[in-house]
């Protein structure tokens, strides 16, 4: 044994030691931990930035933030809470800048346990909030608008955004963007008049395990409410592959009126990848409320051979009046679902949803065999599958009693659909 080293042994007593020894450290960490207040003024001992408080802030401390407007650009290197006074009193105005806040971990390996909530996020020329390469984010009741700025909607461009941001020149990385985070919730936020709402993608690193739940995203009108996309790999990072969008999920936020400012531009939650190697896996749409938007409700989209969009579930979705899919994977009219991918979906589970005000339910165009099982499909055609795969669409509700093409019921589209049996009544989910 060195010197100046512990050892607690063997055995129960020495496992107790050397518990006891991790608890009074993380509670001589939290005793440690302050607390910082921002006002306007900087009155009262308290700093007048919030980037100032920053500067002086420790990994673990608190910074509280009184209402007033507040200059964005804050640079979050470190583990802290960003705690506004809501975000009807606290605001962050980006005008110029890049990001309204942009929490670090690409400069800062290791970056974990950040939180900012309680602020209203506008103006700045990319997100207003941007995360990169780090675990145990909370983003939690923000206002996100008119971020995006600096989008050039005719050329899709947006000129002055950092190179490790691979394909977002159409959006501009949206208002809240996640680029290599993991573990992280996005809740309860309210995102509107943005080019787009909420990101995922993978251009510094894999995107993985997060939850985005409760957000209210609507009217954002170049892209998406909700968007999952794998994209090249940064060159800063030095892969030669991307690296994922996988095992996140997207639940309970409702995602309305997105991609109405051009043709085709989003859906209520899109799921994409464009080339060889591109993944977007084991993710699931669970129980949101997806209405009105510029494509699909739910729109899926694999356009290269060789991507992986394997394993992710669509269930439990209120999806109704949303638009037709375009170019390549483009629906016969009105679509809640589109299931569109050059290389297969191979275990894609759609269930429980219900949808209504569509011409399309779900859109099948895939090599592979789609489950769809336990919907509520309202609407002419309730399956459509126009591409080379099977849809396995047994024990759905039609709309009535008599099953697919009966009076009144909605029928199936194309070849290769097995919707035998039906159910006979609308499915309602179990309720614990």
């Amino acid at each position: 044994m060195s010197k100046g080293t512990k050892s607690y042994g063997t055995g129960r007593y020495g496992l107790r030691m050397a518990l006891g020894a991790l608890l009074m450290a993380a509670v001589g960490q939290l005793a440690s931990a302050a607390t910082w207040c921002v006002n306007p003024g900087g009155s009262g001992g308290c700093q007048s930035t919030i980037g100032g408080a920053v500067a002086l802030a420790s990994p673990g401390d608190t910074i509280q933030v009184a209402p007033g407007t507040y200059a964005g650009g804050v640079v979050i290197g470190i583990p802290v809470s960003i705690v506004g006074a809501g975000s009807a009193n606290t605001i962050i105005n980006a005008n110029g800048l890049s990001t309204g806040i942009y929490i670090d971990g690409l400069d800062n390996p290791g970056l974990a346990n950040v939180a900012v909530t309680g602020f209203s996020i506008v103006n700045a020329n990319f997100e207003g909030i941007l995360v990169t390469n780090a675990w145990y984010v909370t983003l939690s009741s923000n206002t996100l608008f008119n971020n995006n700025k600096s989008l050039n909607a005719t050329t899709a461009t947006c000129p002055g955004q950092p190179d490790f941001e691979t394909a977002e020149g159409f959006d501009c990385g949206e208002a809240i963007h996640l680029s290599g985070a993991a573990y992280s919730t996005v809740a309860n936020n309210t995102i509107y008049n943005n080019a787009g709402g909420i990101l995922l993608s993978d251009d510094t690193g894999q995107t993985t395990h997060n939850l985005i739940t409760g957000n209210v995203v609507t009217n954002n009108p170049f892209d998406c409410g909700i968007t999952l996309a794998s994209h090249p790999p940064a060159a800063i990072t030095g892969a030669s592959a991307p690296f994922g969008v996988t095992h996140n999920t997207i639940a309970a936020n409702q995602s309305s009126n997105n991609g109405l400012g051009v043709h085709g531009a989003g859906a209520g939650v899109g799921m994409f990848t464009f080339l060889p190697g591109g993944t977007v896996s084991g993710n699931a749409v669970i129980a949101n409320r997806l209405t009105g938007n510029g494509l699909p409700g739910v729109a899926i989209h694999g356009h290269s051979p060789g991507e992986n969009l394997s394993g992710n579930m669509i269930v439990g979705n209120h999806i109704s009046g949303n638009s037709a899919d375009t170019e390549d994977a483009a629906t016969p009219g009105p679509t809640g679902i589109n299931a569109f991918g050059v290389s297969p979906l191979t275990g894609l589970i759609i269930s429980q949803n219900v949808i209504q005000s569509e011409t399309d339910d779900i859109v099948v165009n895939n090599p592979a065999s789609i489950d769809i099982h336990f919907n509520d499909l309202r609407d002419g055609v309730g399956v459509a599958n126009i591409g080379p795969g099977t849809a396995n669409a047994t024990q759905n509700w039609w709309g009535c009693s008599g099953g697919p093409g009966a009076p009144g019921c909605g029928n199936v589209s194309g070849t290769g659909v097995a919707w035998t049996p039906w159910l006979s009544g609308p499915f309602l989910p179990r309720r614990f």
